[in-house]
């Protein structure tokens, strides 16, 4: 422990845990992006000083790599769990997977938001370029398995899972518009659905 932690006051440091400045952070980059996040602006939102944030933290470079660490831990979880949820119909599992996805930009924006303000520092640091990467290609392996298991063809589950992936991400970022009409997420599913997944299971034309 640094000689800065030592010294903090336990009993406003006591009043917040890690996570709670982890939250206020990830809050700071929905509402603006990664350059809102400054531990002044912070601890106005906790309604502390500044001196309860070094109790849990060295500087804002370890708050930073902490949030990322966790969206990381979060997203790969959530993508074993869905990658380990399968039925008899690998259809189904895919129009499972179609309709959280869609579900995923209608009701949790602020995930979304995060998502993309990520893939905006992505482009100018390598090791959050990196992360993206990884976590990236878990998805797009999670995607082809199960298309793997509706065509049972490699070549078209890897092309299928790349599509997949792009019309879901263009999907969020369309019904993430407020002037979005109710009837799109509909249309999307539908589309996407008929095209990429009905269409190229085995047995059908």
């Amino acid at each position: 422990m640094t000689a800065a932690r030592k010294t903090r006051k336990p009993a406003e440091s006591s009043r917040l845990s890690r996570d709670d400045w982890l939250d206020a952070a990830f809050q700071a980059v929905v509402e603006g992006g990664f350059d809102k996040v400054r531990v002044l602006g912070l601890a106005a939102a906790l309604g502390v000083t500044r001196g309860s944030f070094y109790w849990h933290f060295v500087d804002h470079a370890e708050l930073i790599a902490a949030l990322l660490a966790r969206w990381r831990e979060r997203e790969l979880a959530a993508n074993r769990s869905v990658e380990g949820s399968t039925t008899e119909d690998p259809q189904q599992d895919l129009q499972a997977v179609l309709e959280a996805a869609l579900s995923h930009a209608g009701v949790d924006l602020e995930n979304m938001r995060f998502e993309l303000a990520l893939r905006g520092l992505g482009r100018r640091d390598a090791s959050v370029a990196k992360m993206l990467i990884e976590v990236d290609q878990q998805r797009l392996r999670l995607f082809e398995g199960k298309f793997l298991r509706l065509t049972n063809d490699a070549r078209s589950a890897a092309d299928l899972a790349a599509l997949f992936y792009l019309a879901i991400v263009g999907s969020n970022q369309a019904l993430s518009r407020p002037s979005s009409p109710p009837q799109a997420k509909e249309y999307l599913r539908s589309i996407i659905t008929d095209y990429l997944i009905r269409r190229h299971a085995v047995g059908t034309a």
